[in-house]
């Protein structure tokens, strides 16, 4: 599940845990089952650092090997964005094709994009969520609020995050927010119903092993 409601992602093991600064902006959610429901039920968060942190052991229990852990406190960053909903199963898919109206909107517009694009999720059940596709842009024109189809001009989400690592195929990302909501539970911390992917290689394919994306998770 993904953090608050997410859909049951099931897939193969991937490396993991945590770091963040959205978007150097990028939101919080609900874990593992309908991504992240599980960590609603974990105990509040209690002197989580500011800043970025070295991982308290690359063995530790619930986390994997090659996993890292920081927790940041992610800026708001001008966005281009677009509003979409899809279901589990075409949600790369969907996500994808937003982003690549937003990049066309940015371009047309002459904008000038700053970092990599990302989906911030902002409600989700077991069979369907809610999202943003962002690019993240030098700054917002003035007198616009937005460009060409549908794309909007906004802000990125902001606040004490910690950012997780996913490698290797979107199918498999479910394996993934598994072990985020493991982590968030033995640590005790509390997520709320909101996260980002920020995708940090360029793949339109759901199974390409290459993909390697960040993970905000956003703490209450």
């Amino acid at each position: 599940m993904r953090l608050g409601e997410f859909k049951g992602f099931a897939g193969a093991a991937l490396a993991l845990v945590a770091v963040l600064v959205l978007l150097a902006s990028l939101p919080s959610p609900a874990v593992a089952q309908t991504r992240l429901a599980a960590a609603d039920k974990t105990a509040p968060v209690e002197n989580t650092p500011s800043t970025a942190q070295e991982p308290e052991s690359p063995n530790a229990p619930g986390i994997p090997s090659d996993a890292t852990t920081v927790t940041l406190d992610v800026p708001a960053r001008p966005v281009a964005l677009l509003s979409g909903d899809s279901d589990w199963a075409n949600g790369f898919k969907s996500i994808i094709g937003a982003i690549e109206k937003v990049d066309a909107a940015v371009k047309t517009a002459g904008l000038t994009p700053t970092g990599r694009p990302f989906a911030v999720f902002l409600s989700t059940d077991d069979n369907n969520f809610h999202f943003e596709a962002m690019a993240p842009i030098a700054e917002k024109p003035e007198g616009k609020t937005e460009l060409t189809d549908g794309v909007k001009l906004g802000v990125s989400p902001s606040g004490k995050a910690i950012k997780f690592l996913h490698r290797g195929s979107y199918d498999d990302i479910d394996s993934t927010y598994d072990l985020i909501t493991a982590f968030l539970d033995e640590k005790g911390l509390e997520a709320k119903n909101l996260f980002v992917e920020e995708y940090l290689t360029d793949t339109k394919d759901s199974g390409d092993a290459s993909l390697e994306a960040d993970i905000y998770v956003f703490l209450k």
